[in-house]
């Protein structure tokens, strides 16, 4: 009896250690680390970036052979131009580690909602990668670029996106499930971080784009595309996209810099940002308050001033609440007045105060909200000023 027990349980060993017969083999596939998506002449244009797993591990050759691999097919759909790129790589493609998807700017103009439907449909593609957008350039263009340090370009812009966003407060992850339900709203605005390629895109996707001190080809965002619906409609610069943060409480840190009594120049460090935006009807007009509260270190003197005095240091406050309301509302100007778009959801503040008088202007809402009254306060505190208070270099 005993033996016979043993010898089951071995043979269930054996077949668990064996796998089944439906497995895949890592050498028959071709792992997908980007896809990029393009319109052009009425066909979708997909590329993607296929990681070369002999470049980039740790017991890599001497070889000059690229990290990575993309290829490109057309189809009537997405679907379709995909299952095209297999007659060109020699392994299947798999979607299972894909972490980037970048749009094309010409695809964003015409809507990107059937591109996103394939995408939250797809079973072999999860569902938590980052979603951006071309600017200025075709998805397959971003995609052909090779970087440094990062040997897989897909990693990198990933990580460049992260880091603009927590230390400098110019981009926003957005990843497909966020972006379907915002399509899922009727009349809805969104944003999503642009990139364009910085000098001439043909070198880009040569080896020796990575081989000098000084790349001469770069990828960098710009700031935040803006969608109504699914469709471009415009952008905003890393200064407004950084404004744009501040109203939507997506500051982690940034930087300011306002100008001194005397010459020169004062750099602070946000280290703390919290909004809370409220609306309210009042005598029959929409009206939109905003309080942001702010934390700040001083991070570099390029004046002559007195940091050991209080009111120094509220100096530097009130300077700082004035410069960050400017830039608010020079933001503001360029969403209400130049892309009449509500992508701060202000409408929704105000449904939010008072759902019974929504409902008699939100069908209005779109002649309305260009001239919707604005209200910012910043509140602004200094709390440190480095390990020397006054520099005795200026001594």
């Amino acid at each position: 009896m005993k033996k016979t027990i043993l010898m089951i349980s071995l043979i269930f060993l054996i077949s668990i250690l064996s796998g089944c017969w439906s497995k895949r083999e890592l050498n028959d596939l071709a792992l997908v680390a980007a896809l990029g998506i393009d319109f052009i002449d009425d066909e979708y244009a997909i590329s993607v970036q296929v990681i070369d797993p002999s470049q980039i591990s740790s017991k890599q050759s001497s070889s000059r052979q690229a990290p990575v691999v993309t290829y490109h097919a057309k189809g009537k759909t997405v679907f379709e131009a995909i299952r095209k790129i297999l007659a060109l790589s020699p392994r299947k493609l798999y979607f299972a580690h894909v972490q980037l998807v970048v749009l094309g700017e010409d695809l964003a103009v015409d809507g990107i909602r059937d591109s996103i439907d394939f995408l939250a449909r797809d079973q072999e593609i999860r569902n938590d990668f980052t979603i951006i957008v071309s600017q200025q350039t075709t998805a397959k263009n971003i995609l052909n670029v090779l970087t440094p340090i990062e040997k897989i370009p897909a990693k990198k812009m990933l990580n460049s996106l992260t880091i603009t966003q927590d230390a400098w407060g110019s981009t926003s992850e957005v990843d497909v499930e966020d972006l379907v339900t915002k399509l899922g709203v009727g009349n809805q605005y969104f944003v999503l971080s642009a990139i364009e390629i910085q000098g001439d895109k043909s070198l880009g996707i040569d080896q020796t784009n990575v081989e000098r001190i000084e790349t001469p080809v770069k990828l960098k965002f710009t700031g935040l595309a803006i969608f109504k619906e699914d469709k471009l409609i415009g952008y905003m610069d890393e200064y407004d996209s950084k404004s744009f943060n501040y109203l939507n409480d997506n500051i982690k840190s940034t930087i300011e810099i306002i100008a001194c009594p005397s010459d020169g120049v004062l750099t602070t460090e946000i280290t703390q940002s919290k909004t809370t935006t409220k609306g309210l009807i009042k005598n029959g007009s929409p009206t939109i308050n905003v309080n942001i509260d702010i934390v700040q270190n001083v991070a570099e003197v390029k004046c002559d001033i007195n940091l050991t005095d209080l009111t120094t240091i509220d100096w530097i406050n009130r300077q700082t609440e004035l410069s960050i309301k400017k830039n608010i509302d020079e933001s503001l100007h360029v969403l209400q007045e130049k892309y009449n778009a509500d992508v701060l959801g202000f409408g929704e503040a105000i449904h939010r105060a008072d759902p019974k008088k929504w409902k008699k202007i939100k069908e209005d809402w779109h002649t309305i909200y260009p001239n919707v009254e604005v209200n910012v306060k910043v509140n602004v505190n200094t709390h440190g000023s480095g390990t020397m208070q006054n520099s005795k270099l200026k001594e």
